[in-house]
């Protein structure tokens, strides 16, 4: 046995040794290319409106168009990653594409130019997702899915955190276009983690390319399926974090002033992204610990925590310590939710379709997720926040229910 092709078997011995060099590396390249593309994100809105004077129009269509390609990428690369070859040379591409079309918008001169570069690095983005998650399947045993798929969350959680805060630091020394093109270097160190963890997994037995086929039917089959009709109500109530802050920000604006609700519901969102990060490793090790209904049985947790946050989101008053406590509660259920998502899809997938079942599950997560945050920006405006936090913690209930019936069966 090589040192680069170890046997899944030498990982089965005590409790730690799921952290393999592989483990570490896809991990590591999840925290890099975070701290990569957030660069960008948060300084995306001063490169349109500040340095090439676009509206406020043209941010919203640019994400909203690059947020669509992106989850059509995630199902395409699926059936890419279906291939232990193939997915591979995804992987490495997407995270090397991304970092630099990402990176390339500094030197953008005009809007249509942003857009373009903007799309291509979500698309590429949305390709490499699948890949990776398979990848991280192929490298430790199942009875360590868990850990594994919570220490990759973490340390994407990480990378959520830091990133803003390298893009202040740079912004202050050398400007927004300066800061962006930056951004290329994490963004391939984050490519030649992912080439260090390649190194740590097994290589195909066969030498035989496995053909490019979408296969819908076989991923929604059984228990693999009941479990993404769970996922699906899940995604569908699960809003983007912008409405928290949001929520956050109109409470606390008539005690604070429109400037410092800003600053705190920044800081609670900051709150937030640490909880994820926290929850993620022991999310991951009790779902090990509980056998084969423990994603199952974590993932529930995780949502039963939405369903408390999104209750008190609906009838919050204006105390910080009070509006603290949602938003820890929801950075609690996206870290054990994330973290299960992965470790149940990886247990329960065939392993020649693993990469359309990852796929499959961030489609689900792209499309509900964008399904949520319109229709609760409409009930918003239409009838109040309150009734908008009432329709998800609606589909937060639904969720949890069909999870428990899928526990039951298991």
């Amino acid at each position: 046995m090589t040192r680069s092709e170890p046997s899944a078997d030498q990982t089965t011995g005590d409790q730690d040794e799921w952290l393999t060099p592989g483990v570490r590396g896809i991990g590591s390249a999840s925290f890099l290319a975070d701290v990569g593309h957030e660069i960008p994100t948060a300084l995306l809105p001063s490169l349109l409106t500040s340095t090439l004077g676009a509206p406020a129009a043209a941010l919203g269509a640019i994400e909203g168009v690059s947020d669509a390609l992106a989850g059509a990428a995630r199902f395409g690369g699926g059936v890419l990653a279906d291939d232990p070859a193939r997915r591979r040379k995804v992987a490495v591409g997407g995270y090397t594409t991304t970092a630099v079309l990402g990176a390339a918008t500094a030197g953008a001169t005009a809007v249509w130019q942003v857009g373009l570069l903007r799309a291509a690095a979500w698309t590429a983005r949305g390709l490499r997702v699948p890949a990776r998650n398979a990848l991280l399947a192929d490298i430790v045993p199942a009875k360590a899915y868990g850990r594994a798929y919570g220490f990759e969350r973490m340390m994407d959680n990480l990378g959520a955190i830091f990133g803003p805060l390298l893009a202040l630091g740079l912004v202050a020394w050398i400007g927004v276009q300066g800061a962006i093109g930056l951004s290329v270097i994490p963004g391939l160190l984050a490519a030649a983690a992912i080439v260090y963890a390649i190194r740590y997994i097994p290589r195909p037995t066969s030498r035989d390319k496995v053909p490019l086929k979408i296969r819908i039917k076989p991923v929604l089959k059984g228990d693999l399926g009941r479990l993404l009709g769970s996922v699906a109500a899940f995604e569908v109530g699960n809003v983007a974090a912008t409405l928290l802050i949001l929520r956050a920000t109109d409470l606390l604006a008539p005690d604070h002033g429109t400037k410092a609700a800003t600053t705190i519901a920044l800081g609670l969102y900051t709150a937030y992204n640490v909880a994820a990060t926290l929850a993620s490793v022991p999310a991951g090790r009790l779902s090990d610990r509980l056998g084969p209904r423990g994603p199952v049985l974590v993932l529930a947790a995780g949502v039963c925590a939405f369903a408390l946050s999104y209750g008190l989101f609906a009838v919050s008053g204006a105390a910080i310590a009070f509006l603290a406590v949602p938003f820890v509660l929801a950075g609690v259920g996206i870290g054990a939710v994330e973290t299960a998502q992965h470790s149940a899809v990886a247990a329960l997938a065939p392993a020649d379709l693993r990469g359309s079942a990852f796929g499959m599950l961030a489609t689900v997560q792209s499309l509900g997720n964008l399904a949520a945050s319109t229709v609760a920006g409409v009930l918003w405006s239409v009838i109040s926040p309150t009734a908008a936090f009432a329709y998800l913690t609606g589909w937060m209930i639904l969720a949890l229910t069909g999870l428990m019936i899928s526990a039951r069966r298991r």
